[in-house]
């Protein structure tokens, strides 16, 4: 509960203070990881001596030290940084901009915040997959109906069902990566837009602080990039939001029924203040609430960059991106309580599918792969026993042999072609799920390949997510080690 009402908050569902996206570090921290690396640059390539930029590293380590106190400010504005720098280690510290702009070292602050809150929300991702996996692997032959236009169109497995979520999921996990790999270049050097007169060495700027590589052009890496790396991202996020609101809308219709087939645990859901009787899926309407939020952040992400001239300030900021990021990350967690919530039972699922014509696609294809009959024919006769079998209050294992030959005869002129026990197998929704042996489709072998695949997919994610903060890591902790050897060279 404690969870939905920090999700309550995030969204303004109740009063609070408002709720600003967090990542591990703040922008002056990275601030200060960016002014390491650059005077650690200036030193290898001369373009500050080795003595000057002891003393200047130094100052960096005082200022950063300074700012650690819990009352301190933490400015992320350079100038700010700057200033109190000279006053430490004299003006000769401002050559620690050389080759810099404000415009860079807020592009490459901002790139090192997002990726930071990337990772984190790439992580959150993994949370629902799992659960995803766990409950199809507990329902591999569990018949639920499944539904086109809103009507009950064929049966097929619960774990088949909960696969297409996860596929999803896995989907979401790929172009967030791919993300990454574009937020994870360097601006660093690029100076106001135009680079410099001085030979900065930007490879080395961007190995130093964990990027991948550079944002080569620019003008690019100022005031174009940063428009579309912060709209991919927020994009990614939106897209996984709708496919979140269907699931939840699925769920939530199983409370239309009197007798659900799959619902929360009642330990997850509330009580009506006034009608005993009702149990209220909480979490679910939460869920549904923050997809909506997420995608509707996206949206202002893409919104504040619309109709603006390169070389506005407006458009750059990461608040937004952040705030869809933070957001997505709760609504990754909590999807992930849903569904480790659920509870199934496949006999009223069973039910619900016996209770009406959702085998009739089988009847007709029984009638050609054993009799050779026209599949269009045996989709006439399937049409007519289901008319047949609603108007006379029939579900479709209560009828009897000889009306499924008299219906055939009226059909298609023509006596039943093949024995009536097939047909009447068909009308199994069980046998027809089982019949389904083809490429995805939900014959339990097929649906345990699927799940022995999406496991390894999650594994790889695992994998790769332990290694791409293990690369940031390392970065930090070699930036660390040359820039604290530097300062004790004074």
């Amino acid at each position: 509960m404690a969870r939905w009402l920090g999700v309550a908050l995030v969204l303004g569902l109740i009063s609070g203070p408002p709720v600003a996206a967090q990542t591990a570090h703040d922008d002056f921290h990275h601030l200060g990881q960016i002014n390491k690396a650059s005077i650690l640059m200036l030193e290898e390539v001369g373009l500050v001596p080795s003595p000057m930029a002891a003393t200047i590293a130094e100052g960096i380590q005082t200022v950063v030290k300074e700012q650690a106190a819990p009352s301190a400010a933490r400015s992320a504005d350079y100038l700010v940084f700057e200033a109190r720098l000279v006053e430490v280690a004299g003006r000769d510290a401002s050559r620690l901009h050389t080759g810099r702009s404000r415009q860079d070292i807020g592009s490459t602050n901002r790139r090192l915040a997002t990726r930071e809150a990337l990772l984190d929300g790439y992580e959150a991702l993994l949370a629902p997959r799992d659960a995803l996996l766990e409950l199809a692997s507990q329902h591999t032959e569990t018949v639920i109906p499944a539904y086109t236009h809103g009507v009950q169109a064929q049966p097929t497995s619960l774990a088949h069902y909960l696969l297409a979520f996860a596929a999803a999921l896995d989907r979401d996990a790929n172009r967030l990566q791919e993300a990454y790999a574009r937020v994870n270049l360097s601006p660093l050097g690029a100076a106001a837009l135009g680079t410099s007169g001085f030979p900065v060495d930007r490879r080395r700027l961007a190995e130093l602080l964990g990027f991948d590589g550079v944002l080569e052009n620019s003008y690019d890496a100022n005031h174009v990039s940063s428009v579309d790396s912060k709209t991919e991202v927020a994009s990614t996020l939106a897209i996984s939001a709708v496919a979140i609101g269907q699931f939840v809308e699925d769920v939530h219709i199983q409370y239309h029924d009197p007798v659900p087939w799959m619902v929360l645990d009642r330990a997850l859901t509330g009580v009506s203040s006034i009608m005993p009787q009702k149990r209220n899926p909480v979490p679910i309407e939460t869920l549904r609430l923050l997809a909506s939020t997420v995608i509707g952040d996206a949206q202002t992400v893409f919104l504040t960059a619309h109709n603006t001239s390169t070389g506005m300030v407006d458009y750059r900021s990461s608040a937004q991106v952040l705030e869809t990021i933070a957001k997505a990350s709760e609504m990754y967690r909590l999807y992930a309580d849903v569904v480790n919530g659920l509870q199934v039972n496949p006999a009223r699922s069973l039910a619900e599918v016996d209770a009406d014509y959702a085998t009739m696609t089988e009847v007709a294809d029984t009638l050609l792969r054993h009799a050779e009959v026209p599949f269009r024919v045996g989709h006439h006769y399937a049409s007519e026993i289901t008319e047949y079998g609603r108007a006379h209050g029939k579900r479709p294992k209560e009828l009897t042999s000889e009306e499924l030959r008299h219906l055939y005869e009226e059909a298609s002129g023509e006596p039943l072609p093949i024995d009536v026990s097939l047909v009447h197998a068909a009308l199994d929704p069980e046998q027809m799920v089982k019949s389904r042996q083809g490429l995805g489709g939900p014959h339990p072998d097929e649906v345990a390949r699927m799940l022995r695949d999406g496991r390894a997919r999650v594994d790889a994610s695992r994998q790769w997510l332990a290694k791409t903060r293990g690369h940031l890591q390392n970065a930090e902790t070699a930036l660390e080690t040359a820039f604290t050897a530097l300062a004790a060279d004074r």
